[in-house]
């Protein structure tokens, strides 16, 4: 509670660099645990088959989308419960993470039914044959149980950030990741379950966080806690979950769906290129996970900030943020974009020399021009820390929908350069973004606080 607190007068009033660096680096190494998951599912993977592990990279966009959308809820109460603190409201942020929480875990527990039943049809629409389909039945099926326990654990860390505090959720995730690390090789290696032990491990590794999670939760001597005397659905804190919630939940589902179809995009190239594709991007993730990080301590500089009426502050938060993340991954990109390094980097995740030929080629280029993302991020989280969510989501979905797709159909059947047109398609719609949401900044429409707080 003390570092929670402490953690609010250094956003409140104290060095800004040391603050992005207090909440950051603990999401940081946070967001390194949680790809640690994937990481771990891929390395297993690629060492029992290339269709196994395109199965997993095929859906797991259609598992995204829905986590996002009711992400959503998460990223409003994160918003939300920053500004309720900056204005010293602890009370009613209390409330409002109870309601969030309860939306949660209902619209969890519907979704993970209705998808486990849509499976089939789901994985053949994308286009899977063969071991592939099987296997991403199998997984898909199975995975998505798992989002009960997911959104607990996301809410827990929403609450602490609120706060200021990174370093909680950071070490509850360790108990996931340590029980992910042994569960992976015994259930698909040693047990054969293949792309079903990948589904069994990450469901039990996130079960035993989100149980600690909502122990932390409903402790009575946190500052800000869920209660169910709070749970029962008041209209002003729905109207505002929505208000806020529902246009990051759109955006982020929409931008999932438009990775979905990027998906069954690569699969027509082979199961090669999609499981290229997949290593690719999980290496690019892992670079450019201090920049997300920065990005979401942005976004709690800027909601507790403006929730206390320090616009300037706010304003020189982000600033510092962007040039730090910009910094980072300008200078961590010409390193990893590296063509023998990227190629050193992908035969750690697969065996079969296309792929690591492929996935090489995508990851250098994604890694050279990756400091757009640091201006992607930052600036996100300056929009979402004061409220307004639907220009992230027209970002989000834009990058997609018109730019990717744009740049994708210009490269595949214009300059007709085959699989090379997605790898390209990604760094250049990242970069458009990027810089669409840095004029939006220079408009100053983000000094207007969305978020309406009321005693």
């Amino acid at each position: 509670m003390r570092l929670s607190r402490g953690n609010r007068e250094l956003i409140l009033n104290g060095s800004l660099v040391r603050a992005v660096l207090a909440i950051a680096l603990p999401v940081i190494a946070n967001s390194f645990l949680q790809t640690l998951y994937n990481l771990t599912d891929t390395y297993w993977l690629g060492r029992i088959g290339t269709e196994p592990l395109a199965a997993i990279n095929l859906v797991t966009p259609m598992q995204n989308i829905v986590i996002n959308f009711g992400s959503g809820l998460t990223t409003a109460g994160a918003v939300l419960i920053a500004q309720l603190i900056g204005a010293g409201d602890d009370k009613r942020a209390s409330r409002m993470a109870s309601q969030i929480l309860f939306c949660a875990l209902l619209f969890a527990v519907v979704s993970a039914g209705a998808l486990s039943l849509l499976s089939p049809a789901i994985v053949a629409w994308l286009g899977a044959e063969g071991l592939t389909y099987q296997s991403g039945v199998d997984y898909l099926r199975i995975v998505i149980l798992d989002m009960p326990f997911l959104f607990l654990v996301n809410i827990f860390q929403a609450v602490n950030q609120a706060q200021g505090n990174t370093v909680r959720p950071m070490v509850l995730n360790l108990s996931g990741i340590g029980l992910n690390l042994v569960l992976d090789p015994l259930l698909m290696v040693h047990y054969h379950l293949g792309a079903v032990g990948a589904a069994l491990a990450t469901v039990l590794a996130k079960a035993v966080p989100a149980l600690i999670a909502l122990y932390l939760l409903t402790n009575p001597r946190e500052p800000v806690r869920v209660g169910r005397q709070w749970m029962k659905p008041e209209k002003e804190n729905l109207r505002a979950i929505i208000k806020i919630g529902l246009p990051t939940a759109l955006g982020g589902s929409a931008m999932q769906f438009g990775f979905l179809l990027m998906s069954r995009t690569v699969n027509t190239y082979g199961v090669q290129a999609m499981a290229a594709y997949g290593v690719g991007n999980k290496i690019n993730g892992l670079i450019t996970l201090p920049s997300n990080a920065i990005g979401s301590a942005t976004a709690t500089i800027v909601g507790q900030n403006m929730g206390a009426r320090k616009i300037e502050r706010a304003k020189k938060g982000y600033l510092i943020s962007m040039g730090m993340a910009v910094s980072f991954l300008f200078i961590g990109g010409l390193v990893m974009g590296q063509k023998s390094i990227s190629t050193a980097i992908v035969r750690l995740f697969a065996q079969e020399e296309e792929v690591i030929r492929l996935a090489a080629d995508f990851q250098s280029l994604m890694a050279t021009w990756c400091f757009f993302n640091g201006v992607y991020n930052a600036t996100t989280g300056l929009f979402q820390g004061s409220g307004h969510t639907e220009i992230t989501m027209a970002s989000d979905a834009s990058r997609l929908w018109v730019y990717r797709f744009a740049t994708l159909y210009f490269c595949r059947h214009v300059l007709r350069m085959g699989v090379e047109s997605v790898w390209y398609s990604v760094v250049v719609s990242n970069a458009i973004a990027a810089l669409v949401l840095l004029l939006l900044y220079f408009t100053g429409i983000w000094k207007k606080n969305r978020v309406k707080i009321q005693k």
